[in-house]
């Protein structure tokens, strides 16, 4: 008598089908994606003191582009500067701590930060 063909075991044929339909790609492609957004953290940044009409908006965004910070800055009427910042975590903490002194020709009295979620901003923008 002729000895059975072995037969493929139920755990591999699952794992294949699931290759056929599923590439490996999609997986990591999703996979690499949550991970930049876990690693991405965002902070409102409320500065108060001479900080309209001393450049602070376009030091701030020029600050931005060196870090790989992404967001936006914008004068309120009060006389205080809003920046929006969003980034991974060791360059998001240098940009609030540069928020905190501002460019030469300003005078920060305060800084208030706050976090908030990511949303997923692409670039820096003046508004």
């Amino acid at each position: 008598m002729a000895p059975h063909p072995k037969q493929p075991d139920a755990a591999a044929s699952a794992h294949e089908a699931a290759s056929v339909h599923e590439p490996a790609s999609v997986h990591e492609t999703a996979s690499a994606h949550e991970d930049a957004a876990a690693a991405r953290a965002r902070r409102i940044v409320r500065v108060e003191g001479r900080v309209q009409g001393v450049g602070f908006r376009i030091s701030t965004l020029m600050q931005a582009e060196r870090l790989g910070i992404v967001g936006t800055v914008r004068n309120l009427t009060d006389g205080s500067v809003e920046a929006d910042v969003e980034g991974s975590p060791e360059p998001l903490a240098q940009m609030v701590a540069w928020l905190r002194e501002g460019p030469p020709s300003a005078r920060v009295d305060s800084a208030d930060a706050r976090e908030a979620a990511p949303r997923g901003a692409t670039a820096f923008r003046i508004i």
